[in-house]
């Protein structure tokens, strides 16, 4: 499995991972009618992938305008996966995009406290 690429709809954001070139995204907006159907799969995937890296660099970009409280929980399981394999001892990089002063910015800047060894980086939109 080298990518896994679930497109954009109205309720869920654009999934786009790609194992080979360890580079993960999520785009848009999240509140799934079945947050597990969702994100089950692909993050089920992602930590399997994440367990085998050594010496690797990942990249995860978030660009999430709006989120329910179902897809937060997601969200703050990859930020701990993530943290994980960092501190198993790959490079990793979150970068959270979002409107400069906005309740995203909030949120992300909140999600990132908990990191231990990830580095992460806040991009604002233009």
């Amino acid at each position: 499995m080298s990518t896994l690429h679930i497109p954009a709809t109205e309720r869920t954001p654009e999934l786009l991972f790609d194992f080979a070139a360890n580079t993960f995204s999520l785009k848009g907006e999240s509140y799934p009618e079945n947050i597990a159907e969702f994100f089950g799969e692909p993050v089920g995937k992602l930590k399997e992938h994440l367990g085998a890296q050594a010496g690797q660099r990942i990249a995860f970009h978030f660009a999430l305008p709006y989120f329910n409280s179902s897809s937060a929980k997601t969200i703050m399981g990859l930020f701990s996966l993530l943290d994980q394999a960092a501190e198993d001892g790959n490079d990793v990089l979150i970068t959270w995009t979002c409107e400069e002063g906005d309740d995203m910015q909030e949120m992300g800047e909140e999600f990132a406290e908990d990191l231990d060894a990830a580095k992460f980086e806040l991009k604002f939109l233009e």
